[in-house]
Order: C-alpha cells, then sequence, then structure tokens
C-alpha cells in the first residue's frame, strides 16, 4: 500500500509511515476501495470511493457529485500531473502549464485523428505546492482508478488526467466503429498510478464473470480491462437495417471475466434530441425571427 501523505510504498500491515510518520490508521483515505490498497496487476478495477487519495507527489479529492464533478490535485513542489489539452478549470499562480505533442508527430496525427487533442498539457508546482482543478467538458461523473501495472482501454473522449509515468497510446478502434459513427480510436493505458476518466452522465460498473458474454452499446463505453476480448457488431443479429431502425447501430460485445465502466448518457444521442430546436441554415429565413415581425 502506499501513504496518503508522503506516496511512500509501505507493507500491507503497517501502521505508520517509516517515511513520514503518518498514522494510517487515522487516515480517511484508506479503505477497501481507496488509495491506501492496491491490489495486485490485473485484479480488476480499483475506484476511489470516497474520491480521495494520494499519488507520487501529489493528493486529490473528486467534489460536487456525479453532475457536475471537479476533480482537484494538489501538487507537491517539482511535482506534475498529466491532463487532457482544455480539461484546466483552474490552478495556483505558480503552477507552470506546458503543451506538448505527446508521442511525436505520428502520436500527435493519431490523437488528432481520434477526436482529441494533438497537444497534452503538463501541470508542474514550482518551487513550492501548488492546486490544480480539472472538469470535463460536459456535464458527468469524474472517477479515479487507481493502476497497479495494469492495461486499460479508454473511450478517447473519456479521458480526463493521469499520472505522468503512465502509458498512453491511441489504438484502432475497427473499421466498423467508423461506420457506426462512434470513433476511429480507443485510448491505451498502460502503467501505475492514477488515472481519472469523465463520463456523460454516472459511471455504472459491470463486472463481468469467466465466459460471460455482455453487449454495451458504444456512445455508452467509458473503459474497461485491456484483457477483455471483444468485438464490434451490428446490434440485432436480424441484420443492418433492424439495427439502424432500433436506433441502437454498433455495439461492443465484450467477454469476461473482468469488468467494463459504463457512461449512463450518451453524447450522441443526447445531440440528437437538440437538433430539432436549433435553426437550419435554410429556415434561419423564417421560423421564430419572422414571428415577430409579421
Amino acid at each position: 500500500m502506499y501513504c496518503p501523505r508522503c506516496s511512500a510504498q509501505l507493507s500491507t500491515d503497517a501502521k505508520f509511515c517509516s517515511s513520514c510518520g503518518a498514522n494510517l490508521a487515522m487516515s480517511g483515505t484508506f479503505n477497501a476501495m481507496g488509495a491506501g490498497s492496491r491490489p495486485g496487476a490485473g485484479s480488476g478495477i480499483v475506484i476511489d470511493a470516497d474520491g480521495r487519495g494520494a499519488g507520487r507527489g501529489y493528493r486529490y479529492e473528486i467534489q460536487h457529485g456525479s453532475a457536475f464533478s471537479l476533480a482537484i490535485l494538489n501538487l507537491e513542489a517539482e511535482q506534475s500531473i498529466q491532463a487532457e489539452s482544455g480539461a484546466m478549470v483552474s490552478m495556483s499562480g505558480n503552477v507552470e502549464l506546458q503543451s506538448q505533442m505527446k508521442g511525436g508527430l505520428m502520436g500527435a496525427l493519431k490523437r488528432a485523428v481520434g477526436g482529441e487533442s494533438a497537444f497534452v498539457s503538463t501541470f508542474t508546482a514550482r518551487r513550492s505546492p501548488g492546486e490544480v482543478t480539472l472538469a470535463p467538458s460536459t456535464p458527468g461523473d469524474i472517477a479515479a482508478l487507481e493502476m497497479n501495472n495494469q492495461h486499460f482501454f479508454v473511450q478517447s473522449s473519456s479521458y480526463l488526467a493521469g499520472d505522468t509515468s503512465l502509458q498512453i497510446d491511441t489504438r484502432w478502434g475497427g473499421a466498423k466503429s467508423f461506420f457506426g459513427g462512434e470513433g476511429l480510436f480507443v485510448l491505451q493505458v498502460h502503467g501505475t498510478g492514477l488515472l481519472l476518466v469523465s463520463s456523460f452522465g454516472a459511471i455504472h460498473r459491470k463486472p463481468l464473470a469467466a465466459g460471460e458474454r455482455y453487449v454495451v452499446d458504444t456512445g455508452h463505453l467509458v473503459a474497461w480491462e485491456g484483457h477483455m476480448p471483444y468485438e464490434l457488431r451490428k446490434a440485432s443479429s436480424a441484420g443492418w437495417f433492424r439495427s439502424l431502425v432500433s436506433g441502437e447501430g454498433i455495439v461492443a460485445e465484450f467477454t469476461g471475466p473482468g469488468e467494463i465502466l459504463i457512461q449512463t448518457r450518451n453524447l450522441a444521442a443526447f445531440a440528437g434530441v437538440l437538433k430539432p430546436f436549433f435553426p437550419t441554415q435554410s429556415s434561419s429565413s423564417g421560423g421564430i425571427g419572422n414571428l415577430f415581425n409579421e
């Protein structure tokens, strides 16, 4: 396990931190799902139940519920956190922001084609501790995943931030995802440390038993364990026409064991609901505006 104050690695039965002397028994961050206890590699998705924890040189807290969540990260001096471009809400005056092309030119091109920003932001507290707050662009939840030498796939729009030690690459999602309109790429995240993912709506956890098959609309995917086999297919076995008229189209079929994080709302479907309420170019000469002129 790890100390919530200084992030030193400790034995699982430690009562006090041998590095900073923190009383682990009194720490509110140590619980069955918290940062204090990390499972072995490949042992499932660990989400901090209380939305608080610590990493290497920083502490974090998620506030304001599952509709308008805000991630607050307190960095120690000269410590950094990495985030998706545009995710920053606020930061201390001594925090330095740097944007760079992650993975070089080819990595930036893959990110851009996958619908992400070509740049990644790195926040570093200079000379003294500092604070950074982050939020997704849509209303929804933020989950703090504690990775321990694990491998996850994350929907590109769901990645918010993560430990600078995490390895992140963009992966081809298959031709079917292009025709389904759900995006071409997913993010492949590997390593140990904090991973913040966001959702449109709340996050629903779905564990699968060995051999269990489960189907998820691709527009509702947030993240899943990298060892799980999955395939993209049409929603209805009766054919493409039935799938399209059902409003589903492309789905992902997973096979357990493993766990999937699902968002309760679909951004593309929500945009479709709002579309009739926005004037089109052809109707801009008429419509509501002209009613007041008659």
